[in-house]
């Protein structure tokens, strides 16, 4: 493998191009340098079946973001920074950690600021026989080059397809209209897809492939007609899809009165049938009521309330 770390001197690994030299203490937009930052790490039962299974997904919240979504559910630590450095020897040894706490999967949680140093984390792993798959949770605003680097490494895409529209992107998450996020989304996603296939599910578990997660938002902010409309065209309708109904109006929404509310149960239904009409079987749905449990706090040794903690 060519020398990951490379990428950190001239930082462009989302959309943004900062181009910083992470490596000589340049930090770009999403603020990070050459150093790993994790908020938490432990068993998590709050994902699609799939991924979570009976023992937990092996999630590992890595700090900052390369968006900043108003409404953000992690922005104690996506904007305000919570979390430990520790170097990619230590990311892998967390990895084999998880796997003896017998989580189904390693959940690597907004993972693209740190790519390089994942990849050379996650190489080292299965250099050493680790046993259980990789999963790339990510807000897919990411570049190709980015994840082709990740080829052969991740097991399972896990991306949010959060936007159609790139004005709407640009005034609840902050990526440019000259960097649309849908744009960057669709061809990231793609490129998922062609490295990975569809998802494959065995015993229950999620062994390798694609999971495209949307989360709705009131009012149709998030588009989602032409984003799931676009994932039959240029995915097919047998893509596993999660339309997550978790909106809650926190950290920064409550200046926006489009997002001062939850989601509808009349919006959601009316989705779930999209979906249904345009050929989709392979869908996870969610309980409007449980979207408060979905909510954490990195300020606690275990973030999640107990229907979702270890």
């Amino acid at each position: 493998m060519t020398d990951p770390l490379r990428l950190l001197e001239r930082c462009e690994l989302c959309p943004r191009r900062c181009r910083a030299n992470r490596l000589k203490g340049e930090r770009g937009y999403c603020g990070v340098g050459d150093e790993i930052l994790v908020a938490h790490y432990g068993p998590h039962h709050g994902e699609e079946p799939p991924i979570s299974g009976v023992n937990g997904s092996g999630n590992i919240f890595f700090s900052s973001c390369n968006l900043r979504c108003l409404f953000c559910q992690n922005y104690q630590i996506s904007r305000e920074g919570i979390g430990s450095a520790l170097p990619a020897k230590k990311l892998t040894e967390i990895f084999f950690q998880l796997q003896r706490a017998g989580c189904h999967n390693i959940n690597l949680v907004s993972p693209t600021p740190y790519a390089p140093l994942i990849a050379l984390a996650v190489s080292e792993a299965k250099r050493q026989g680790i046993g259980i798959p990789f999963v790339y949770n990510t807000n897919a605003y990411e570049n190709v080059e980015t994840l082709e680097l990740l080829d052969g490494l991740v097991d399972v895409y896990l991306p949010d397809f959060k936007y159609w529209s790139p004005k709407i992107a640009a005034r609840l998450s902050d990526a440019p209209v000259g960097q649309s996020y849908p744009h960057f989304a669709r061809l990231a996603i793609m490129e998922m897809k062609r490295q990975v296939g569809n998802l494959t599910v065995q015993g229950g578990l999620a062994a390798k492939g694609l999971l495209v997660r949307h989360l709705v938002l009131p009012g149709g902010l998030a588009g989602s007609e032409n984003i799931i409309r676009w994932t039959r065209d240029a995915l097919g309708a047998d893509t596993y899809i999660s339309l997550m109904s978790q909106y809650c109006p926190l950290h920064e929404a409550h200046a926006y009165p489009l997002l001062q509310r939850r989601v509808r149960q009349s919006e959601y239904d009316r989705l779930i049938a999209l979906l249904s009409d345009n050929g989709f079987e392979n869908v996870f749905i969610q309980e409007l009521d449980s979207a408060p449990l979905f909510v954490p706090d990195f300020q606690k040794p275990e973030p999640f309330t107990p229907a979702h903690s270890s």
